[in-house]
C-alpha cells in the first residue's frame, strides 16, 4: 500500500509514457515497473525507460517542451524527469551497454496502468539485472523475487550467455538453480 504522502510513481509512468509516445520516438518500460508489468512485485522507488543513446538529446528536449522538469545528474547513462516529485530515469545505457535502437525495438506492446506501451521482454529485464550487479551493488534479494515471478517467461540460457562475463551475475544464477526457481544447467 503506498503512502498518501509518496509522489505518485504511477501517473509519472503514464504521463512520461504518453508524452514519448506523442513524440514517435522509440522508448521501452524498463526496470521494476516494466518487471510489475510482466507480473513481479511492484517497485517503490522510480520509474524506468529506455531509449536509443542516439535518440536521448531529443527525448529530453521533448518531455522538457511537455512540461516535465528534466535534470542531467553527473551519471552520464541516463537523464531524470520529474512529475509532482515522482522520479522517472530515462536511460540510455543500461549497465554500461550502449543502447542501440535494435535493444529499444525488442520490447512487446503491453498494456500498463491502462496505456498501451512497449515493455522489455522478461528475457531482457533478467539480463540487465544480472549485469548491473558488480562489487559495490550485489543485493540478491532484489533479483530472487523478479527471478521467481518472471521465470517462466525468460529464456534462461540466453540470460546465462549474456551474463556470462559478470561473475556476480553467475553467482545469482547459481543461487536461483540451488534454490530450484530455474532449472539446472545442462551438463555440457
Amino acid at each position: 500500500m503506498r503512502d498518501q504522502e509518496s509522489p505518485d510513481l504511477r501517473e509519472a509512468l503514464k504521463a512520461v509514457a504518453v508524452a514519448l509516445k506523442q513524440s514517435e520516438l522509440p522508448f521501452a518500460l524498463i526496470g521494476g515497473y516494466a518487471v510489475w508489468a510482466r507480473g513481479g512485485p511492484e517497485p517503490e522507488h522510480d520509474v524506468d525507460f529506455l531509449v536509443a543513446e542516439a535518440d536521448a538529446p531529443e527525448a529530453a528536449r521533448v518531455l522538457k517542451e511537455k512540461g516535465f522538469e528534466v535534470m542531467q545528474p553527473s551519471e552520464d547513462w541516463l537523464f531524470k524527469v520529474f512529475l509532482d516529485g515522482a522520479m522517472v530515469d530515462v536511460i540510455f545505457r543500461p549497465s554500461g551497454v550502449v543502447a542501440d535502437r535494435s535493444l529499444v525495438e525488442r520490447a512487446t506492446t503491453e498494456e500498463v496502468l491502462s496505456v498501451q506501451m512497449p515493455v522489455l521482454p522478461a528475457t531482457e529485464l533478467l539480463a540487465q539485472k544480472l549485469n548491473a550487479l558488480d562489487e559495490h551493488y550485489c543485493d540478491f534479494t532484489r533479483v530472487i523475487p523478479v527471478a521467481r515471478a518472471l521465470r517462466e517467461q525468460v529464456d534462461w540460457a540466453r540470460v546465462a550467455h549474456e551474463t556470462a562475463d559478470n561473475d556476480f551475475a553467475a553467482a545469482a544464477l547459481f543461487l536461483l538453480r540451488r534454490l530450484q526457481i530455474v532449472s539446472p544447467a545442462p551438463h555440457t
